[in-house]
């Protein structure tokens, strides 16, 4: 937590974030500084982008990087993750945060892995609109895809080495190979 004050506002939080240069995370009152990345981590997020960019132009979806806050109402929660897609109309008309999401990547790291695997994924199961979570490891050639089968049941899908990744929410299938383009994964 980054100040001693216990309880923030959404409101007050939400002003006070467009003020900082660094980027805070905001759980129900409280604000988290968010840590810096590796490189590898910086490669993967930038390669990922550039695909979603790139392959969603001309529609009426739209990718957003890092800088992107994710609203989660229930729990009165904003996030920063690594990427997320909406396809939302609704998320036209907010452009301090989104809150519709279809997609959501997060590159793992030491540090953030086991929040991703369990405490964020259960908050972003709560969101209606979401239908895939995705896991990238910076370690491996490994991603992971969760997509939501119904209501309460997620499925886990692995991808390796050169296979090709389904994204059935934005329909757009991605070679894993694509995705660590330049990673160099022997420093790990």
């Amino acid at each position: 937590m980054i100040s001693s004050r216990n309880y923030f506002t959404r409101d007050e939080y939400l002003h006070w974030e467009e003020q900082q240069e660094e980027k805070h995370e905001y759980v129900d009152g409280q604000i988290f500084a968010m840590a810096g990345a590796s490189e590898n981590h910086v490669i993967i997020t930038d390669n990922f982008s550039a695909i979603l960019v790139t392959q969603l132009r001309g529609r009426k979806c739209r990718s957003f990087s890092s800088d992107m806050k994710l609203q989660i109402a229930t729990y009165n929660i904003y996030y920063y993750p690594d990427l997320l897609v909406t396809c939302d109309e609704g998320d036209r008309l907010t452009k301090q945060y989104k809150s519709y999401p279809c997609l959501i990547v997060e590159v793992l790291s030491e540090s953030t892995e086991a929040k991703d695997r369990g405490k964020k994924f259960a908050h972003y199961q709560q969101i209606e609109s979401l239908k895939e979570y995705v896991l990238v490891s910076q370690w491996e050639k490994r991603v992971e895809v969760f997509r939501r089968t119904d209501s309460k049941f997620w499925l886990l899908q692995n991808f390796t080495n050169d296979e090709i990744v389904d994204l059935q929410s934005i329909d757009l299938k991605i070679s894993v190979s694509m995705i660590y383009e330049s990673v160099d994964l022997s420093q790990t």
